[in-house]
């Protein structure tokens, strides 16, 4: 039987404004990079279905 998953510990002081400042920054992805990604996804989603 699997163990329970613990709870989320809660972000206090500095470690929480990192976390927010780290989450609202926009991530950067090169075209080149994502069409590469969402290829290699749609090819493994076709596989899964079959």
């Amino acid at each position: 039987m699997a163990r329970p998953i613990k709870e989320t510990p809660i972000l206090y002081g500095e470690d929480a404004r990192r976390f927010e400042k780290r989450m609202k920054e926009k991530r950067y992805e090169d075209p080149e990079k994502r069409a590469k990604r969402l290829e290699i996804y749609n090819t493994l989603i076709k596989t899964l279905k079959t």
